[in-house]
């Protein structure tokens, strides 16, 4: 039996984060594709919040874990991967600090901008789950289109500051793996990526190989399959 269990949603970016770093990591695990099974009783009995990547392991306090950086983390801490999560505070800290953007600034971003593209459910207080009508809903879709431009000019200027990976590190650390992927779905909607954003991509695929495109070729595929 495997050490880790990974219930995932194979279209899903944030799901192929993790899928790529259990694979970089050289970790032992099991995938679970619980496509048509989230929200039932048992999924829920273990995930309340009804989110994937879901980790599933016996050392955990509840035995499970939601959000994709935390899992990462978490996993980095325990088996002790230092060039996917440096213990130096001043380099930890700006892993944390570009992964924290990605998911609290860029990611929404992302997420207002490709999801009606992706045919994904919108989240409440969104005007895609509003009652206004469909112009009002693209151009509320646009702005964010539009707005992806401020928060990546500030991985090019500070996070990388000329450098291949974050934070100055010669390998890609979990914050690349967050960046690299998220940046996916933004083929949904044929974002033309400033050029270092698409040499960075690149460089984590190439450092990581099959670990990257395997879990990207299923995202892409899904992307390709929608536009």
């Amino acid at each position: 039996m495997a050490t880790h269990t990974l219930n995932i949603l194979k279209p899903s970016v944030n799901n192929m984060t993790t899928r790529v770093f259990v694979r970089a990591a050289g970790l032992d695990f099991a995938e679970e594709d619980v496509w048509g099974k989230k929200s039932t009783p048992e999924f829920l009995s273990k995930d309340p919040a009804d989110l994937t990547p879901l980790l599933e392991e016996d050392g955990l306090p509840r035995g499970a874990l939601w959000e994709s950086c935390a899992i990462m983390q978490y996993l980095c801490n325990k088996h002790g991967l230092e060039d996917f999560y440096p213990s130096d505070p001043g380099q930890r800290a700006m892993v944390d600090s570009a992964m924290f953007y990605t998911v609290g600034t860029l990611y929404p971003l992302v997420a207002r901008a490709t999801y009606p593209k992706l045919g994904f459910p919108q989240y409440p207080g969104e005007a895609g789950t509003s009652d206004a009508d469909d112009e009002v809903k693209e151009q509320a879709r646009q702005d964010a289109e539009d707005a992806l431009a401020a928060p990546l000019e500030v991985y090019e200027g500070f996070f990388l500051d000329g450098s291949k990976f974050i934070g100055g590190q010669d390998s890609p650390t979990i914050a690349d793996i967050r960046l690299a992927a998220s940046l996916e779905f933004l083929d949904a909607i044929d974002y033309e990526l400033p050029a270092w954003a698409t040499e960075h991509k690149q460089a984590v695929e190439d450092a990581l190989g099959d670990a990257y495109s395997e879990p990207a070729a299923e995202v892409r595929g899904f992307v390709a399959s929608v536009k």
